[in-house]
């Protein structure tokens, strides 16, 4: 499998049997996010040798190459995989599953191994972050390859001015791309649902990304007038891109590959009669109800996850905690008070213990 196959895989492969057989079968299903661990091993790299490529984790060969000939775009994908990570867990926070498994990166766990909903979030945020990333990369002027987003072309707009230094999303969206759907479009790809379900999520967080772009402004004028407005086109930030896939994670559609015509395609599980809508996630393999731990799934469970107590939410104690009910402790909390500002120019505060009540599962 090459330097794509992630530590360990090729040595149970080359054992050979049913278990190598599910092994690689699981190991196409995550293939898309493999390099999601191309730092898995914690040591720094220094990004001025080629050589550097190949010893990072989870890359495909084709990626490698792109390492190779975009060293310079290093440093943002490394960026963009701290920021899927952090953005992914912010996210989830709140549910049953969340994402903490994504830690585990290249080795993942079932959750991230079986084609699920969960898979499918990560995919497409993935995508969306690494363009993301790319993309400002380009306006802070990190990157020597690009430089700020081009004008739109209506500009007749007589409110305001364009200008500023816009998020390159043209740039973003086409280095992303290529380094994100390499994987499914390697000779070692594996099953074509797989890869078509890889692909399709891809530019599902892709579309999310250019759905962000908006325009923002500054503005000029004695006494903050605003009597000149200059503005530029920019992206919103990571997170909210995420609860909007959040909200797609919430309506995947369950799909399975059928010929549609003269190709195979993936199509609704449930209604086979239309094909898949480009906006909405898929998924191959239903999930866990994640409420008790159990490796073999990939859930980690509810137990000891702090909950909310009267919330009616999925991090309210009764959706969190799978009705086995939940523990009461309190919580000291020591926080700054009183607080007097004294002419010129300081601050004196007092410090003041505060009681809460917190809530945990069972």
């Amino acid at each position: 499998m090459g330097a794509g196959a992630g530590p360990g895989a090729q040595d149970v492969m080359g054992r050979g049997g049913p278990f190598a057989a599910v092994f690689l079968g699981l190991w196409q299903l995550s293939a898309g996010i493999q390099w999601l661990g191309l730092l898995g091993n914690g040591n720094p790299v220094a990004w001025n040798e080629s050589q550097y490529c190949r010893l990072l984790n989870g890359l495909v060969p084709e990626q490698i190459q792109l390492c190779r000939r975009n060293l310079e775009l290093m440093p943002t994908i490394v960026r963009a995989v701290r920021e899927t990570k952090a953005s992914c867990q912010r996210s989830f926070a709140d549910m049953r599953w969340n994402c903490s498994s994504i830690e585990q990166a290249p080795n993942f766990s079932p959750d991230l191994l079986k084609g699920t909903r969960e898979l499918a979030f990560v995919s497409a945020l993935a995508a969306a972050a690494v363009g993301h990333s790319i993309a400002r990369s380009c306006a802070s002027g990190d990157l020597p390859t690009c430089s700020c987003g081009a004008v739109p072309d209506d500009i007749s707009n007589s409110s305001f001015r364009w200008g500023g230094c816009g998020d390159n999303l043209h740039y973003g969206l086409q280095m992303g791309s290529a380094f994100t759907d390499a994987p499914m479009k390697s000779r070692k790809a594996g099953m074509q649902a797989t890869k078509l379900m890889n692909l399709h999520n891809n530019a599902v967080g892709r579309q999310a990304l250019i759905d962000s772009l908006e325009t923002k402004c500054k503005c000029h004028g004695i006494s903050g007038s605003c009597s000149v407005k200059t503005c530029w086109k920019g992206l919103q930030d990571l997170d909210s891109i995420a609860q909007e896939l959040k909200m797609k994670y919430l309506g995947a559609v369950k799909v399975i590959l059928r010929h549609m015509g003269l190709r195979k395609q993936l199509v609704p599980k449930e209604l086979d009669i239309r094909p898949v809508q480009e906006a909405e996630l898929v998924y191959l393999s239903s999930s866990p109800d994640y409420c008790t731990k159990n490796p073999k799934v990939g859930s980690q469970g509810t137990q000891d996850r702090q909950c909310q107590k009267n919330a009616v939410g999925s991090d309210g104690c009764n959706l969190m905690c799978c009705g086995r009910g939940y523990n009461a402790y309190t919580q000291i909390l020591l926080e700054r008070c009183h607080c007097i500002y004294h002419w010129c120019c300081y601050v004196t505060c007092k410090k003041c213990e505060r009681t809460v009540e917190r809530y945990v599962c069972k």
